[in-house]
């Protein structure tokens, strides 16, 4: 699934973009019941918002994110030399699902890769995410300043304790999307949505890259985490873990 000229524009100038599909729809299908089957496998007490790098635990989800589609994405984004950064289900349960603040995902990422800047995420949706239940909302073009300044929060109703300090909510975008739709967006993207209060469960299944040219961070941070050669060449004398194995000790060590 390339992307067109004209998509490719739109990307640039808003850093995000809203697709139909990006999986099969036979493959989409096989990926939302491996996901039904990992939330009811979840321990007591556990937040359905928190299943963060599962392919740590669980290989049988590179199926997916190795999947030709969904590389072919990213490579109209990012270039032929991709390698897989890391993954994430954000499952907002109906009624008193999380909030996630406004921020950007390089803000999160820079001790792990430089720059941070250069990854992308696959937002793909697991079920309906309307503005009701809880939507990703964006505020377009703000991938293109670097003006951001950071504020400590509190409260058990966010998924992060920091949020951009200040943000025009005006200018912002509701991405809803249907099962099995997408979106893609830049990692300096301002970004974040809100609780969901509904009845309706909101769960997206993040896929995020990053070019081979970005460095990963592997001395500091290569005891809780990894990234993966996913498509092309290394560029930037990374090492990369085996898709094919798990990597429990790594969950066990992470704090971010």
């Amino acid at each position: 699934m390339k992307l067109s000229e004209r998509d490719t524009e739109r990307y640039r100038a808003d850093g995000f973009l809203a697709l139909d599909q990006v999986l099969r729809p036979e493959r989409f299908d096989a990926l939302v019941a491996h996901f039904e089957r990992e939330l009811a496998a979840l321990p007591p007490g556990a937040r359905p918002e928190q299943m963060d790098v599962p392919h740590f635990t669980d290989p049988a989800l590179f199926e997916w994110l190795l999947d030709p589609d969904v590389l072919d994405l990213v490579e109209s984004v990012i270039g032929p030399d991709i390698a897989l950064f890391s993954s994430h289900f954000i499952c907002k349960p109906a009624g008193d699902g999380k909030s996630v603040p406004w921020h950007q995902d390089a803000y999160f990422w820079r001790d792990a890769i430089e720059p941070a800047a250069a990854a992308v995420t696959v937002w793909l949706a697991i079920d309906p995410s309307s503005r009701e239940n809880g939507c990703m909302r964006v505020i377009p073009g703000s991938h293109l300043r670097n003006d951001t300044k950071y504020a400590d929060l509190q409260g058990e109703d966010s998924l992060f304790d920091k949020q951009i300090a200040a943000v025009d909510e005006s200018a912002s975008v509701d991405v809803e999307l249907r099962p099995g739709q997408c979106s893609v967006h830049a990692a300096t993207l301002v970004h974040g949505s809100t609780a969901n209060r509904s009845t309706n469960r909101r769960c997206g299944y993040t896929m995020r890259y990053m070019p081979t040219t970005v460095r990963f961070k592997h001395e500091s941070v290569g005891h809780k985490h990894q990234v993966y050669l996913a498509r092309g060449v290394d560029r930037a004398g990374n090492v990369y873990a085996d898709p094919s194995r798990a990597y429990p000790e790594l969950v066990e060590h992470r704090s971010w």
